[in-house]
């Protein structure tokens, strides 16, 4: 029987189309950039499992972090099946190594200054020899592209391998129009940045890069624009820049900077965003939500980032609230949640702008029903876990927030020793800091039971902040599962239903 439905399927993969063959597909490299742009700090190379030949990548050389502007090396590839990456690093000894998201479980062979790992699905990796983050390896092994439209089809907007100079000589700039379909090219490079200015139904896709634009993806007063796939390298700006609009969605990017103001993905007064599967590594704020700033006006919600990696040489990887508008008082960001995220790195000495995950509203704000769930973060260099805060920043605000209220953090984990602590902050009894729950959260491996075991400084105009464990990790610890036996013994011969048991023991201890 078993037999007969591997056969069934075969014949259906068959005649719908669908590829068994496993594959691996390498960019071209423009000639105008090769030797300037190359990094030959690794050699990288990529096979099937099985097979006995190598396929060499290209090492590209980026600039990360404000404070050192590091060189550091990048590799992309798209693949199917089962791969090998080896890599050799060509300058000293290889003493460690490491491949991070540690939540990936990639556990390398090294053998003198090689080091050999497999993968079967598409990843975004750092490679880090030695402890050493700061000239490390990026490895994006992207799925095969889909999807790859017409070059000659109208409405398409076609870049082939090569580079391409702004279009727009003045702006630096690539103006796209409604109802476009933008196609970078595996091995297209674009020095300019793509203006999507009053425009609507625009997609944004393929393997090509966008090489030190003034700003990566503009996008104002616009609704319904896809980013998939592209990469940017050191942008002047941010990578993605969201005014007043609806309907964004961005997948599979990858993104780089090293000078000042360049966030990753920073969207203001935009609602009905969707962020999965990118990796930013940016010298300012990963992520940012306002409300209104400069010429947009409105709410910022409904707004969903998963499946990614965030890494902050420099300030928050998530960053919520700061501007609005103190004329009306009534913006809301709202509606948002986070989960599944690794946090690479947080790096910022400045404690007003501390956090892993930060929510400070300024301007009469108010923030509400926020979740990050699934959170892990393996490195903070200088800075805090949470920052909750109600705020009137001098610098940014011309007033202060309105409110922070009904924010859950879940299943959180968090190594480092010499972290900050965190800090929950009110402003007056009108303008508080209420309702945050943290369930499951675990720091250096030890579940946290108390404010004080979380290393939270609570100050004033702050209420209802609840820790929670749920019953199933309480069972996975023996000793807890003997004190909660003993518990439950007692609560029932004191005459407790089973239901007021069961929600007991959701707080406990």
């Amino acid at each position: 029987m078993k037999k007969l439905k591997r056969m069934l399927l075969f014949i259906m993969l068959v005649m719908t189309g669908v590829s068994l063959k496993a594959e691996i597909i390498t960019y071209p490299v423009p000639q105008g950039i090769y030797y300037a742009r190359h990094n030959d700090d690794y050699t990288v190379r990529v096979r099937q499992v099985g097979e006995k030949d190598w396929i060499d990548l290209y090492e590209y050389n980026v600039k990360v972090d404000l404070d050192t502007r590091s060189d550091v090396t990048m590799v992309q590839f798209d693949f199917s099946g089962k791969v090998e990456v080896l890599v050799q690093k060509n300058n000293g000894e290889v003493r460690s190594a490491v491949i991070r998201p540690l939540s990936k479980g990639i556990q390398p062979e090294i053998d003198g200054n090689f080091l050999l790992f497999t993968i079967d699905k598409p990843q975004k990796l750092s490679v880090e020899f030695n402890g050493d983050r700061l000239n490390n390896l990026h490895v994006f092994a992207n799925p095969i592209s889909k999807d790859i439209p017409d070059k000659n089809a109208p409405n398409v907007m076609y870049f082939e391998s090569g580079i391409h100079e702004a279009t727009d000589e003045a702006e630096k700039c690539f103006h796209i129009p409604s109802n476009t379909t933008v196609y970078l090219e595996a091995g297209a490079v674009l020095k300019g940045w793509l203006n999507c200015d009053s425009v609507e139904n625009v997609k944004i896709l393929g393997r090509g890069i966008l090489l030190e634009p003034k700003e990566g993806v503009f996008i104002s007063h616009s609704r319904n624009v896809l980013i998939d796939g592209i990469t940017v390298v050191n942008s002047r700006h941010y990578t993605v820049s969201g005014g007043q609009s609806t309907g964004i969605t961005i997948r599979n990017l990858k993104s780089f900077s090293y000078q000042g103001w360049t966030d990753g993905l920073d969207f203001m007064s935009c609602s009905d965003i969707m962020i999965d599967d990118v990796f930013l590594r940016t010298s300012d704020d990963c992520l940012a939500f306002y409300a209104h700033r400069g010429k947009y006006y409105g709410d910022c919600r409904n707004v969903c980032v998963q499946n990614s990696i965030l890494w902050a040489d420099i300030a928050h990887p998530i960053n919520i609230g700061t501007h609005g508008n103190t004329e009306t008082g009534d913006e809301v960001l709202e509606d948002m949640i986070f989960k599944n995220i690794d946090i690479l790195g947080h790096d910022e000495d400045d404690p007003d702008y501390q956090g892993c995950m930060a929510i400070n509203v300024g301007d009469h704000n108010l923030a509400r029903n926020i979740t990050f769930e699934d959170i892990r973060v393996e490195n903070i260099e200088e800075g805090q876990l949470f920052h909750l805060r109600v705020m009137f920043n001098q610098k940014y605000n011309t007033g202060p927030g309105k409110g922070v209220e009904d924010i859950v953090f879940r299943n959180i984990s968090c190594t480092g020793k010499y972290i900050n602590p965190s800090v929950i902050q009110g402003y007056d009894k009108d303008r508080k800091v209420t309702n945050i729950l943290f369930e499951n959260i675990v720091l250096n491996g030890k579940r946290v039971t108390s404010l004080e075991e979380l290393n939270v400084n609570k100050k004033d105009f702050v209420d209802k902040v609840r820790i929670k464990v749920s019953v199933s990790a309480i069972l996975s610890c023996r000793p807890f599962f003997i004190l909660i036996f003993l518990r439950c013994i007692k609560m029932k011969h004191y005459g407790f239903s089973r239901k007021s048991i069961w929600k007991n023991l959701e707080t406990f201890p």
